[in-house]
Parts: C-alpha cells; structure tokens; sequence
C-alpha cells in the first residue's frame, strides 16, 4: 500500500486520489509502528522495513523475508510495474483496483486471525486486527464508489 500510494503524486493522479493515498500512507506508517512497539514491548525481533523504488525490503534479524509476496492482497511485480508506468485517470482507476485487492487481502488476514482459538487474546492486538478490520473495509467501500464514479465518466 505504501508503495502504491507513493506513486499517486508522481503518477498525476487526481487530487481525490493523491488525497486517498495520503491518508492510506498515514494510516499504513502508524499501523507498522503500532506492531514494531507491540514487538519490542514483548521482546520478539521486529522487522525492519526499506522501500526503494517499486521495491519492499523486510529482513528479520538480518536476514531477508520475502514471504510476504505470498499472502493475499500483496500485489506481483508486474502489477506494480503497470500501475507505475499509468497515468492520470488510468493510473487512478488501477490504483483502486489494486488498492481494493490490497486491502481485501488485509480483511482476509484479520478474519482469518480471529478464526483461530486463542489468536488475538492481548487487548491491544485485539483492537489494532479490528480497527485494521473496520477501516480497511469502508476504504474498500469508499474505493468501490470511487470507481464507480471513474467508470461512468471515463
């Protein structure tokens, strides 16, 4: 997501979506921060996070993790490559179908979660998988409209 967002500026999409994909930014860091300070809190190595162009680097305890491009949402790198080299209202119509993917993906993962006996028992974890849950889905709404909105115009 943080990714995709970054491109917005760049990419001359609309100011609704360059407005979308700040929030999601915002949203995206304090979330990755919230689960680091979880981490660290109960002394588990916490990922470190690089991006450098159309690339995601995690490494955990120095060594690279790359399991990540499998789980559901995360999009390949030639969805990456497409969305980058669109512009204006086709950029803005691939970043909401990504975008929506991505964030399904995120729904998936909290449902899936809390679908395990004994998985999110700790208060805070609990309430950041819902809060996770509930703003990725009225993004995911928001989005759906906003494309809509595209296709009817465009």
């Amino acid at each position: 997501a943080l990714i995709m967002s970054r491109l917005a500026p760049e990419n001359g999409a609309s100011p609704e979506i360059q407005r979308l994909a700040a929030r999601i930014i915002n949203a995206q860091q304090d979330e990755i921060a919230t689960m680091q300070q979880w981490l660290k809190d109960r002394d588990q190595p916490v990922p470190k996070i690089e991006i450098e162009g159309l690339n995601l680097m995690i490494e955990i305890k120095d060594e690279p993790y790359t399991m990540y491009k499998k789980m559901r949402g995360v999009l390949s790198d030639q969805q990456l490559e497409d969305l980058s080299e669109a512009k204006g209202a086709e950029f803005d119509k691939i970043f909401l179908k990504y975008m929506i993917e991505h964030h399904s993906g995120a729904v998936y993962m909290v449902e899936n979660l809390f679908n395990k006996d004994g998985a999110a028992q700790d208060r805070e974890a609990f309430r950041l998988a819902s809060d996770i849950q509930v703003d990725q889905r009225t993004e995911i709404d928001r989005m759906q409209q906003m494309l809509k909105q595209l296709s009817k115009s465009g």
